[in-house]
């Protein structure tokens, strides 16, 4: 039996298959090579289409099945995993109304924050265990608010993974742990949260059937399934945003597990059995994917697993802008020259938020900052290192901002992929929090096909899926010290710009 996994990225689309007795991956792809664009109207937006994804998503799959590697219809079910927040909005002929307001995208920032005054702090933190931000429900507001006719043609809103769940089965539906990334979801109520609803004028009924996550959300359909030379009627049976899904392809389902992800954004991902929060919305808490409220199980059976998620907008995303600055050079390349500059980049310092409003940082805009640059002393490889130096420093603000919340991981899990691939970046992430790293080969799109063994019931649960599941590399701090200080340097230069 193989498993199809998908994995539907800002920059690209990622498909791999897996054969579900061995739990290899035997072949993967990407669409498209050069990174997909991110569309920006005005200072703080980002935007995508949908249709750009399902039409990358298809080219995804025949040229994984152009590889020859395995035969297509020996695919029994699809996992999908998906970038976070953003909102797809389709009306009753099930059409994209408007391009996606994706998850970087700032401009409900003011609308999410006059909600968590009115619904009220300590209220919104309890029952939401985040404050409304810019997360969906807010963005859907700014719709509501901004494109009168536009919302008025909604007929249900969409998490990307349920669009392109659509699109292959024709049906419509989502999850809990989707609903409560959108700040929809009331966990002490464990339903739709009438507060959010209520206070920005939402019919519930833009909401979709509820479905858990380890479950059949439709059949593929024969047009598609030719289209793909895939076998008609194979369910689609995993749903998961890409931080859940990731924390599941490194097998981190159990409380005081972290997982941690470096590619456009960056993300630690830790698991708790109670429902925590930050008081300041610093952090986020959503449900896991092995979250279990009793109304979509037997009454009698509920399991509290709630993902504490740190993002930062900018970490990955300079890398890749640096790397458009100097032109021909590789992510490798640049790495060698980087690794030639000792630690502290002589001086330089760079403050990596220019990807929108950063929660860690009270949902400031403070954009990027290179800090004590000098034109007769520092070059390119400065840069590269210094790049890299400032995104581990905002790993370790942020991780520290969850040790505040009692999140205290002894080891951080991590696929070898993105930024976690290079040496220089290992090292200064691993010494500035002081946290040994795993690294495991798997991938988002790994994963998802895993999550599809899962629900359809190859697997009886994750720690079935992953077992025999080892780590390729630990990486332990060896120069603590020295970044610690690089660090407190950092920080003072960050304090100064936030003040």
């Amino acid at each position: 039996m193989l498993l199809l996994g998908i994995d539907v990225g800002t920059s690209s689309i990622k498909v791999s298959v897996v054969e579900a007795a061995t739990r290899i991956c035997i072949a993967a792809a990407q669409y498209p090579e050069i990174e997909s664009e991110i569309v920006a109207r005005q200072a703080g937006w980002a935007e995508q289409s949908p249709e750009m994804w399902w039409q990358h998503v298809q080219m995804a799959i025949k040229k994984l099945i152009a590889t020859g590697l395995f035969n297509s219809k020996d695919i029994a079910a699809i996992g999908i995993a998906y970038q976070m927040h953003g909102l797809v909005c389709i009306d009753k002929n099930k059409q994209v109304l408007r391009d996606s307001i994706i998850w970087c995208d700032s401009r409900a920032v003011q609308i999410g924050e006059q909600a968590f005054k009115a619904i009220g702090e300590e209220k919104s933190l309890a029952h939401l265990l985040n404050s409304p931000g810019n997360f969906t429900a807010s963005k859907l507001a700014w719709v509501k608010e901004n494109e009168p006719e536009t919302y008025a043609k909604i007929d249900k809103i969409l998490l990307p993974g349920d669009f392109i769940s659509l699109k292959l089965t024709g049906e419509i539906n989502t999850t809990i742990p989707s609903l409560s990334e959108g700040v929809f979801w009331d966990f002490k109520a464990n339903q739709l949260s009438d507060d959010v609803f209520t206070y920005f004028g939402f019919d519930k009924a833009l909401i979709p059937d509820i479905l858990p996550v380890f479950s059949s959300y439709g059949l593929l359909m024969p047009a598609i399934a030719d289209e793909l030379l895939l076998t008609a009627g194979i369910p689609v049976t995993y749903k998961a945003g890409d931080q859940p899904n990731n924390a599941l392809s490194l097998n981190v389902m159990e409380p005081g597990e972290v997982a941690a992800t470096a590619g456009t954004s960056g993300v630690i991902y830790g698991v708790s059995n109670q429902l925590a929060y930050d008081q300041q919305s610093r952090i986020n808490s959503f449900a896991h994917v092995n979250y279990m409220p009793p109304s979509l199980v037997d009454s009698s059976v509920e399991k509290v697993s709630i993902g504490v998620l740190l993002c930062i907008n900018g970490t990955g995303i300079l890398n890749r802008w640096l790397k458009n600055l100097a032109g021909n050079l590789s992510y490798q390349q640049m790495n060698e020259f980087a690794a030639h500059v000792p630690a502290g980049s002589e001086g330089v310092k760079i403050i990596p938020f220019g990807n929108g409003a950063e929660r860690m940082l009270n949902n400031k805009v403070l954009n990027a900052h290179i800090l004590h640059l000098d034109f007769n002393k520092h070059g390119n490889a400065h840069l590269f290192r210094a790049a890299q130096e400032g995104i581990a420093f905002a790993f370790r603000y942020g991780l520290d901002i969850m040790r505040e919340n009692k999140l205290q991981p002894k080891v951080i899990r991590a696929g070898k992929a993105n930024l976690f691939l290079s040496d220089l970046f290992l090292d200064a992430f691993v010494n500035a929090t002081n946290t040994p790293v795993e690294l495991y080969n798997c991938d988002g799109s790994v994963g998802a096909a895993i999550g599809a063994g899962i629900g359809i019931g190859y697997y009886t649960s994750a720690k079935d899926a992953f077992e025999g599941n080892k780590s390729i590399k630990t990486v332990e701090p060896g120069n603590a010290k020295l970044f610690d200080e690089l660090y407190e340097e950092w920080k003072e230069s960050l304090t100064n710009l936030v003040k």
